[in-house]
């Protein structure tokens, strides 16, 4: 799962995960950033990329056959990106040997569902293209998924779906 903030990635990964009985990865940076009492800095964002992979590679043990990741280290690149002008090298570098298979990205349909650790309300728009963008230059295989409540859902198992027939 990949996309803007308030696109219903957290619950479409915990779906997804109890449809084909699966581990999915929560979003390292909620916890991490709900601890925070200050604003994010650099050596935080590679905290949490850090974080996220740890959080990764110990779901991989218990997924039974699909690792479904409520957001990738992409976020730290997209957040470094706009937050900081710059990505550290170790996050560019692991971005180019860390292969995710498929990628959800969740479009900004959704209304906006206000929270503490939400910052850009009004820059959706922009985000959703930032990080089609980033797959792209990634040559990343995904889908835009779209759909209100319970259609959202079915959309995304069906992209599953298709993607499994493929492999």
């Amino acid at each position: 799962m990949v996309g803007p903030e308030s696109t219903g990635k957290s619950t479409i990964a915990a779906q997804l995960a109890d449809h084909y009985q699966t581990v999915w990865v929560p979003e390292y940076s909620r916890e991490y950033c709900s601890k925070l009492n200050r604003e994010c800095t650099l050596q935080d964002e590679l905290n949490i990329f850090h974080g996220q992979l740890a959080l990764e590679d110990q779901s991989m043990a218990f997924a039974n056959k699909l690792l479904i990741c409520d957001i990738t280290i992409l976020a730290v690149k997209v957040w470094c990106d706009y937050v900081f002008k710059s990505t550290p090298a170790v996050v560019l570098d692991q971005l180019q040997r860390r292969h995710y298979d498929f990628y959800l990205l969740m479009d900004i349909d959704l209304p906006w569902q206000p929270d503490p650790l939400r910052d850009f309300p009004d820059q959706r728009a922009y985000f959703m293209q930032v990080w089609e963008n980033e797959l792209k230059q990634l040559q990343a295989n995904y889908q835009i998924i779209r759909g209100l409540n319970g259609q959202r859902f079915k959309n995304a198992m069906n992209a599953v779906n298709n993607f499994l027939k493929q492999i």
